[in-house]
């Protein structure tokens, strides 16, 4: 169980941070860009749910949940190192990257297939949804270059790709299912 009694250490004060094994590393470094885009794709999430109906939030609940989880894992590093530590540290596992396959397959069944790109708009909650997209494709971008640099969980870089999908689905949910997306029009205002 986590207890924060004080919130403010002042051990970053000098640019650093702890990560989950207890090494210091830089506020800036690639790993803490990484697992920091996942807890602001979480905080557009939070945004999300102000707008969502009940199964809708939900699922949004689920996705929050797991997005700590993310960061979790992503905070630790160096899976070799893991017997050496004094807890079992949290990763993603496979069984929440089919969740939201599951998910996504049966929301898309409800929508008619796209014959043009959408803009993000439409409902509230599909233009929430649509900027959780995009932070989470960010916060995949940025665990990808990680990946390049250290070892990360598969299923971390599985679980933003697959997130990101579930998010652009929704989205269409969220508007009459796809009835009220905002189609592109390529060209328009030329």
């Amino acid at each position: 169980m986590v207890i924060l009694s004080k919130i403010y250490t002042r051990t970053g004060d000098k640019g650093e941070t702890a990560l989950g094994n207890g090494a210091r590393v830089a506020k800036n470094s690639a790993r803490v860009q990484a697992y920091g885009t996942v807890d602001e794709t979480n905080a557009t999430v939070g945004l999300a749910r102000l707008h969502a109906t009940d199964e809708a939030d939900a699922a949004l609940a689920r996705i929050s949940n797991d997005l700590f989880d993310l960061g979790a894992d992503l905070c630790t590093p160096d899976r070799h190192l893991d017997a050496t530590l004094p807890y079992t540290p949290l990763r993603m596992v496979a069984e929440q990257v089919d969740r939201l396959e599951r998910e996504i397959d049966v929301m898309n069944a409800r929508l008619t297939p796209l014959r043009s790109f959408i803009l993000p708009g439409g409902s509230a909650l599909a233009a929430h949804l649509h900027l959780c997209r995009t932070v989470c494709r960010r916060a995949e971008r940025l665990v990808v270059e990680l990946a390049g640099l250290e070892e990360v969980n598969p299923d971390a870089v599985k679980y933003l790709n697959r997130l990101s999908d579930w998010f652009f689905v929704a989205g269409r949910i969220a508007n009459d299912d796809g009835e009220a997306d905002v189609l592109w029009v390529p060209g328009a205002n030329r």
